[in-house]
C-alpha cells in the first residue's frame, strides 16, 4: 500500500516501503560519506591502489617431475564434438590443466588451454591432436615455454565505449590514447548491439597508484568531445559490480518531459516557463526561486489538469527495461525529483519503484493555488534523499548510482558512488562520473557492466523481450 508523508524535503511517496521500523525522519539521516564536486578530468584514476602484478610464474616447478608447460591452441568453424576430441587427445597423453579459455565468435571458434604435458609427448600431442581433429577442419598449435607470464591480465581500469555507431576510427583514436598515456588494452568484448553500439575494454594503466589516471582521463574527456562517441572509465574488479540503489531524476531522465512546463501550456505560459526552466538547469538561477516562479503560473488551474498531465508523460526510451533489469539483480530503485509528487507517484506506482520524492503542488477546492507545499526538494535536497534511500536499506554510499541531467542533479550525483550524466547539460557533465548522449536509458546498465545479451536472455524467459525500432519511443 501506497504511504504518504511530508518530510522536511517535501512530499516523499514509498512505494513498497520497507518496515516502519526502517523509517527514519529526514533530519535523523545520518552522513556517511562527505559530498564531492570534483571535476571528471579530475578525479584520479584510482581511489585504491591496484593489486599488485603479478611476478612471471616458473610453471615447470609446479608440475610433476618430466612435465613442460606448454600453451595448445584450436580455432576454426564452431562444430560438434571439437571439444570432447580435444579433450580425449589430452586425457591420452596425461596432461594437467593449468587454465583454459574457449570462446566461439559469429561461429568461429578458439580455444586455447595451458597445460602440463611430460615432455616426451609434446610431439606426439601435436600430431595426434591435428589428426583427431582434421575431420573438423581446425587448425593446431602447440608451443611450449617455461617461463609464461600468467595468463589472465590484472586489468586496473575498465573503459565504456558507447555511440551511434561506434567506428574502427574511433576505436583507433582511443587506442593511441592510451598508448599515449602508458595504458594497454588487456581485453575488448562487445556488449551492446542495441538501441547503441557498446563496447568494454579492460585496460591496465601505468599507474595503478591514487591519481595515478588523471592525465589519461582528461585526455579521454577531451577525446570524447572531439570525436563523438561516449567514453567513460572505471576502477576493474569487485567494486564496480557492487552497486546496490540507483536513484534517477524524473523529467528529461526518467520521463522525456519536463512536466512543469506541461502544466505551463493549460495556462497559455509554456514559453515563459520553459525559457526559466532550462536557465535553471544550466545552473544560472537558483532552483529554489525559479521552481516558486514558475509555479506561481499555475495559479487558478484546474486540479484534474494534474491528472491529464500524467496520463500523457512519455518515459524515456529503454527506461522500462532498466528498471526491470535492475529489480532483477536486486537493486533499490527509486526516484527525486524537483518536479511534483501528482505526477510522480503514479509512474512509480507502475515501475514498481523502492521509493520516490517530489515537491507538492498546493490544491485548494480544485484549483491550483500557484503555491508547493513544504520546503522545496533542490540540490541539496536531492543528495540527503539519496544519503536517506541508502541509510535506510543499509546500503553504503559507494554502493550507490545516481542519474540526472541538470545542475540540480550536482550534488546527488556527486554524492553517490557512480554519477551519470544523462543527456546532461554542462555543468553537470562536469561533475560527472560518467556520461551519455544517446536519449536511450538503458545505457546505465551498459555502464554498470550489463551485456544487452545478458539482458535479453532474462527478457526472453520471461516473455518480455521486444526491441522497438529506433525511433519510437519504448
Amino acid at each position: 500500500m501506497m504511504k504518504r508523508g511530508h518530510g522536511a524535503g517535501g512530499q516523499r511517496a514509498h512505494i513498497a516501503p520497507p518496515s516502519e521500523t526502517n523509517h527514519v525522519p529526514w533530519n535523523n539521516v545520518p552522513v556517511t560519506n562527505n559530498t564531492h564536486t570534483t571535476p571528471a578530468s579530475t578525479i584520479p584514476a584510482s581511489t585504491a591502489p591496484a593489486s599488485t602484478p603479478e611476478a612471471t610464474t616458473d610453471l615447470a616447478q609446479s608440475l610433476p617431475a618430466g612435465f613442460v608447460p606448454a600453451i595448445v591452441t584450436v580455432t576454426g568453424k564452431d562444430r560438434r564434438g571439437v571439444s570432447a576430441a580435444f579433450f580425449r587427445v589430452l586425457a591420452d597423453s596425461q596432461v594437467h590443466l593449468l587454465d583454459i579459455e574457449q570462446s566461439v565468435f559469429r561461429s568461429n571458434l578458439a580455444l586455447a588451454a595451458l597445460v602440463g604435458v611430460p615432455k616426451q609427448r609434446v610431439d606426439p600431442l601435436k600430431s595426434e591432436l591435428t589428426e583427431a581433429l582434421s575431420e573438423h577442419d581446425m587448425t593446431v598449435s602447440v608451443s611450449i615455454d617455461d617461463h609464461l607470464e600468467p595468463s589472465r591480465p590484472s586489468s586496473t581500469h575498465v573503459l565504456v565505449v558507447l555511440g551511434r555507431p561506434v567506428t574502427a576510427e574511433h576505436i583507433s583514436h582511443i587506442g593511441r590514447t592510451l598508448a599515449d598515456h602508458g595504458a594497454n588494452i588487456d581485453t575488448i568484448r562487445g556488449i551492446a548491439d542495441y538501441p547503441v553500439t557498446g563496447m568494454e575494454l579492460n585496460i591496465t594503466v601505468a599507474d595503478p597508484h591514487p591519481g595515478g589516471g588523471t592525465q589519461l582521463r582528461a585526455a579521454l574527456a577531451e577525446l570524447t568531445g572531439r570525436i563523438g562517441v561516449d567514453i567513460a572509465i572505471d576502477r576493474a574488479g569487485l567494486s564496480r559490480r557492487s552497486k546496490r540503489l540507483i536513484c534517477f531524476d524524473v523529467d528529461s531522465t526518467l520521463i522525456q518531459n519536463e512536466v512543469i512546463e506541461m502544466l505551463a501550456a493549460y495556462a497559455g505560459r509554456e514559453d515563459e516557463v520553459a525559457a526559466v526552466t532550462e536557465r535553471a538547469m544550466r545552473g544560472e538561477l537558483d532552483f529554489s526561486e525559479s521552481l516558486h516562479e514558475r509555479v506561481k503560473a499555475l495559479e487558478g488551474l484546474d486540479a484534474s489538469v494534474v491528472d491529464r498531465v500524467a496520463d500523457n508523460v512519455q518515459l524515456t526510451a529503454g527506461a522500462r527495461t532498466t528498471i526491470r533489469t535492475l529489480k532483477r539483480l536486486g537493486y533499490k530503485t527509486g526516484v527525486v525529483s524537483g518536479g511534483f509528487i501528482q505526477v510522480i507517484e503514479p509512474i512509480a506506482r507502475e515501475l514498481g519503484l523502492d521509493f520516490a520524492r517530489a515537491n507538492t503542488l498546493e490544491i485548494r477546492d480544485g484549483k491550483l493555488t500557484g503555491r508547493v507545499i513544504g520546503p522545496v526538494i533542490d540540490r541539496r535536497a536531492k543528495a540527503e534523499s539519496l544519503k536517506e534511500f541508502a541509510w535506510s536499506n543499509g546500503i553504503q554510499l559507494h554502493h550507490t548510482v545516481a542519474v540526472g541531467d541538470g545542475a540540480n542533479d550536482i550534488d546527488m550525483l556527486s554524492t553517490a558512488g557512480l554519477g551519470i550524466a544523462f543527456c546532461a547539460k554542462p555543468a553537470l557533465r562536469e561533475v560527472a562520473d560518467a556520461a551519455v548522449q544517446e536519449p536511450f536509458l538503458d545505457q546505465v546498465l551498459f555502464l554498470l557492466g550489463i551485456a544487452r545479451h545478458e539482458i535479453e536472455s532474462a527478457d526472453v524467459r520471461d516473455g518480455t523481450y521486444r526491441r522497438v525500432p529506433l525511433g519510437d519511443q519504448e
